[in-house]
């Protein structure tokens, strides 16, 4: 096996029931049950119109502005796979566009998280298939590869593995590890219900705000009449 030029065809993926629990949950508390430790941080946004990307990982590694593995992902897909693609950030070439997209859509690809370049911007946005990206390129990309399929990468310093549960909305993308998806949905289940209770007193006038005198005492902070 040439390490940096290989696919890896079949792995264990998280279960829809998972997915679908998790596509009703805000990325932001998913990443607050996780310590805010595993975003693929802030350069990866959203390039689609609206939708939001849920399912277990498809994942690619492949050198800048090369997509010929890419190409490959989008062939061997299982209907609701999101591929994520790591290609070193560069924005230079970019790595798909409109006619990738239909083709991606036609195999049943849930979406794509992209560590480089969209093109067809404009097209892309008029689409509801969840997309996110590093950024845009009108220059085309390359197929020569090499490249690897189906083995973990890191996109912002978060490490996805083959089958963890990807999520992203307007605040961006998170990965859940496939092993702890139960446990991390229990905790932001959690989260959820606290912030509908905080909301509710909020809106009724009874939210309790000593907390922030008492964090500003705690700190050291003089009140000065």
């Amino acid at each position: 096996m040439t390490h940096g030029f290989r696919i890896k065809q079949s792995w264990t993926r998280v279960s829809p029931d998972l997915v679908a629990a998790f596509r009703a949950l805000p990325v932001a508390n998913v990443s607050d049950s996780m310590s805010r430790m595993t975003a693929f941080g802030p350069t990866i946004r959203p390039m689609h119109s609206s939708g939001v990307l849920a399912g277990p990982a498809l994942t690619v590694r492949a050198r800048p502005g090369d997509n010929l593995m890419l190409h490959k992902a989008i062939d061997m897909t299982q209907p609701g796979d999101v591929i994520v693609m790591d290609a070193g950030g560069d924005l230079t070439n970019s790595l798909m566009g409109e006619l990738m997209l239909a083709h991606a859509i036609k195999r049943g690809v849930a979406g794509f998280v992209l560590n480089g370049a969209i093109r067809d911007a404009d097209a892309i946005r008029q689409t509801h298939l969840p997309l996110f990206a590093a950024g845009i390129s009108h220059r085309g990309p390359y197929k020569n590869g090499p490249g690897e399929i189906g083995f973990a990468i890191a996109i912002g310093g978060a490490t996805v593995q083959p089958g963890d549960l990807v999520l992203g909305d307007g605040d961006g993308v998170v990965v859940v590890p496939r092993e702890e998806a139960d446990a991390i949905l229990a905790a932001t289940r959690k989260k959820q219900a606290a912030e509908q209770k905080q909301m509710d007193e909020t809106l009724a006038g009874t939210l309790d705000r000593s907390w922030v005198d008492r964090a500003l005492r705690d700190a050291g902070c003089v009140f000065i009449d």
